[in-house]
């Protein structure tokens, strides 16, 4: 094996038992500890970044990506971004930047409500060990949902609230996912740069065919990702973003 792909195998295994969570060392220093050239420092740590196992940064040096969060799209399946989080090793926890009643004609004609229908909004940054993953926004009938307003949603899903609470889960749904350039308060919320793309979503969930969810969530890019499972022809099923029921 060529000098590079020898060090490329050994970084790897060296990221994979977790050793470089202090910081990745430099290339200068990647010369000292195995005795080679920069170029074949760079090689490696180039195919490490083709790879999406670590970001180089000019001015500021190479730093372990974190894991992304997947997610399968799926004919009725129940996703939760509360656990796929937790189910990587995270701590999900949620910063409530808005939960109060208000009243928000264009949503509540989302919501098949007339005009002046009070909602409960539930505004949230959620994070993954403190670092920001998605700004969520969510509308619910007030008359369906105003006990939320005692909840602590901290650390918990807003489906499980909703259901223990308010005697409602949802039990259907339709979501809309685009990429998207973030407005400034995004950005700050997220810390993302300007160029930045993210994943806009658009939710509307049902319970008893009754619209109960219109939701926004801006999710980075950079932390998640969406998977798909086909099979070989004969044995293949069609999957769409329009089948999925989602939880969270």
């Amino acid at each position: 094996m060529p000098l590079w792909a020898q060090l490329l195998e050994d970084l790897r295994r060296r990221l994979g038992s977790g050793e470089f969570v202090a910081g990745f060392p430099t290339d200068a220093v990647l010369m000292g500890e195995y005795g080679v050239s920069r170029h074949t420092a760079r090689e490696a740590v180039r195919r490490l970044q083709d790879e999406g196992l670590v970001s180089r940064e000019r001015g500021r040096g190479t730093f372990v990506t974190a894991p992304a969060i997947e997610r399968s799209w799926g004919v009725g399946v129940a996703y939760s971004l509360f656990r796929s989080v937790e189910s990587l090793g995270y701590e999900q926890r949620s910063r409530v930047l808005d939960l109060s009643e208000v009243t928000d004609d264009a949503v509540g004609e989302r919501l098949r409500r007339p005009a002046g229908t009070p909602l409960i909004r539930l505004e949230r940054l959620r994070l993954a060990d403190d670092e920001p993953l998605a700004h969520d926004t969510v509308w619910l009938p007030a008359a369906v949902a105003r006990p939320l307003l005692d909840a602590d949603f901290t650390h918990t899903a807003l489906y499980d609230e909703l259901a223990e609470r308010c005697g409602v889960r949802p039990t259907s749904g339709r979501e809309r996912v685009r990429a998207s350039v973030p407005d400034t308060r995004a950005r700050g919320l997220l810390d993302v740069g300007p160029d930045q793309a993210v994943f806009l979503m658009e939710r509307l969930s049902y319970a008893a065919d009754e619209p109960v969810e219109w939701r926004e969530t801006t999710v980075r890019g950079d932390r998640y990702a969406f998977v798909a499972t086909w099979s070989g022809a004969g044995g293949a099923t069609r999957r769409s973003a329009s089948d999925d029921v989602l939880a969270s």
